[in-house]
């Protein structure tokens, strides 16, 4: 039942929102210009910059780029210096160098995936300012690059002026950074954060608490209690699809997660933007059924990982057998949440690019491991925000090629042809994953000094090519159970972070602003249609076939290997 609550709950709200952002989004008056436009004026003047300006794919990417570096720079100095900095009651030291790089490339991302202890080794100013700020506008860079994308199938703002082969106008991006920002998700974040400060998630500046345990054997004097500015985070950590929480444990703690409304807030908000952004997409191309295209195929990928994931904790975990009773899995989860919460959240924020957990996946039954494993490397069940979109874009592409060479018809997405280029950026793309993923695994397990991990056999593998998965999709969970924060894993994963994020937003724009330049040639008996069922079935079995198939080694070897050992120990 609280499955379906949660879904349900995700697509009501999700319907009204996505409209709302394509108002938005397209720069269309509003009722609410009274309250934004004169906002919006200060930051465009501030920024020195024109909104009705446009640019090409060209200038939309390198905008793009230059905004990550120079949040980069900032972020990375905060966490360098944050002992000398305000804000800091704990007197918590500054980041190591390369756990300082790590992190800034992680919520750069929209990954934060962390191998440091939040409430102990981030001071509030940098909680605050180096790690909110990216959770923000990160989340907003996915939407804008987005919106470009989808600008450009459709032939740019300019398609009735411009001539065939001329660039084409695909918004700019400072002004869809803005307006997203001060329109969608700051309004979203503040709601929500009352919402859970309302539950009893800590909103303060004071320092950390300290209290005397009940038991005096427990051989502590006193247990210290970070607290701080924790609802805002976990505000943002779940609408912008970052997952990064105040607290080591994340939204396990109770002081992220105290009620059964604050899980049920938390995991309504995992996948409300990403889906938000598939309505949204229905009004920019001007489709309707080209949403009933995506949802089918995102929804269809979803009960499945869900179904696995939920199924799969339902059975007891088999270093228990003898032990105890046989029941659900319980190792590693809640006692106030229990397995079938704890697995619905291991599959939304898995299939969504969050990474936030409120149990612990390292202890989780293997068919749960496979079923998160494969939601990351397919990496657009949902997805993130705009990300996750693209995602579905880049094997709409592929699929579109596929189907035209089956079926000897010119490869085509509304009316533009997909040629040579197109194809070689996306193949690029497709090759690029299984490249960086399994040649780090490799070398990781070969020398195990610099691994640390804490398993042997398939549960180690799984350990070790979870993270780089993780890493790669920009999603930020873990297995835990390695020795992360050291230089190789830091640095490792830094590189895993940049590859996996900023060629999945840079390719389809270059495609996009490609295909907008071409004449878009009317619809005809000839025409390959993507909005058909066929067309849906096709897509996912090219998913499958790419995403998953060629990982099907590694897959067989770590959780399905650990699936079959345990159901028959004989075989091991």
């Amino acid at each position: 039942m609280e499955i379906l609550i949660a879904f349900g709950l995700a697509i009501l709200l999700a319907w009204p929102l996505g409209r709302y952002m394509a108002v938005v989004m397209q720069g269309r008056a509003s009722r609410l210009d009274i309250v934004f436009a004169p906002v919006e004026r200060l930051i465009y003047r501030w920024l020195r910059v024109d909104p009705a300006r446009g640019m090409d794919w060209r200038s939309y990417a390198a905008a793009f780029l230059g905004s990550n570096v120079a949040l980069f720079v900032l972020a990375f100095t905060v966490f360098m210096t944050q002992a000398w900095l305000p804000l800091n009651p704990d007197g918590v030291p500054n980041m190591s160098w390369h756990t300082a790089l790590h992190t800034t490339m992680s919520f750069l991302t929209n990954t934060d995936q962390q191998h440091y202890s939040g409430q102990a080794q981030l001071s509030y100013l940098a909680q605050m300012t180096g790690i909110v700020t990216l959770q923000m506008l990160s989340p907003v860079m996915g939407l804008a690059a987005l919106v470009a994308v989808l600008r450009g199938i459709v032939g740019g703002l300019n398609v009735a002026q411009a001539r065939e082969g001329e660039p084409r106008d695909l918004g700019n991006y400072w002004a869809d950074m803005t307006r997203a920002t001060l329109r969608i998700l700051l309004p979203l974040c503040l709601v929500l954060s009352l919402a859970l400060t309302w539950q009893g998630v800590p909103a303060t500046f004071g320092g950390a608490h300290h209290a005397v345990p009940v038991d005096s054997a427990a051989g502590m004097a006193s247990q210290t209690i970070p607290v701080g500015p924790v609802s805002p985070m976990v505000a943002i950590k779940q609408l912008g699809t970052n997952g990064g929480g105040w607290y080591g444990p994340n939204s396990a703690v109770p002081l992220e997660n105290p009620t059964p409304l604050s899980n049920l807030l938390e995991v309504v908000s995992i996948p409300l933007l990403p889906m938000a952004c598939i309505f949204m997409a229905g009004a920019f191309v001007g489709r309707r059924r080209f949403t009933a295209l995506i949802f089918a195929v995102m929804g269809t990928l979803c009960i499945a990982l869900t179904t696995l994931a939920v199924t799969s904790e339902q059975h007891p975990n088999a270093a228990a057998h003898g032990i105890v009773a046989d029941a659900p899995n319980m190792e590693g989860k809640e006692q106030r949440l229990g397995p079938v919460d704890s697995a619905l959240w291991a599959a939304l924020t898995t299939q969504v690019n969050n990474g936030s957990v409120n149990a612990m996946h390292d202890s989780m039954n293997p068919g749960t491991g496979l079923a998160t494993m494969s939601a990351m490397l397919i990496n657009m069940v949902w997805g993130g925000i705009g990300c996750g979109l693209l995602g579905f874009l880049i094997y709409m592409w592929i699929t579109a090629f596929v189907c035209g060479l089956m079926t000897g018809r010119t490869p085509e997405v509304f009316g533009r042809k997909l040629e040579t280029r197109e194809i070689k950026l996306l193949s690029a793309l497709l090759v690029l994953q299984p490249i960086v993923l399994l040649g780090l695994t490799a070398i990781a397990l070969s020398v195990p000094s610099i691994t640390g991990n804490s398993n042997p056999a398939f549960h180690g593998l799984s350990q070790v090519f979870y993270e780089y998965t993780s890493a790669y999709a920009n999603n930020g969970s873990g297995f835990a159970g390695l020795s992360s924060g050291t230089v190789w894993w830091d640095m490792s994963c830094f590189v895993v972070l940049a590859l996996g994020r900023f060629p999945a937003i840079l390719i389809p724009l270059a495609v996009a602003g490609s295909l907008a330049a071409k004449r878009a040639a009317p619809a005809g008996n000839g025409t390959l249609r993507v909005e058909t069922p066929t067309f849906g079935f096709a897509m996912l079995a090219v998913i499958v076939l790419f995403a998953l198939l060629s990982f099907m080694p590694v897959l067989v070897l770590g959780p399905i290997g650990e699936w079959l050992s345990l159901a028959a120990p004989s075989i091991r």
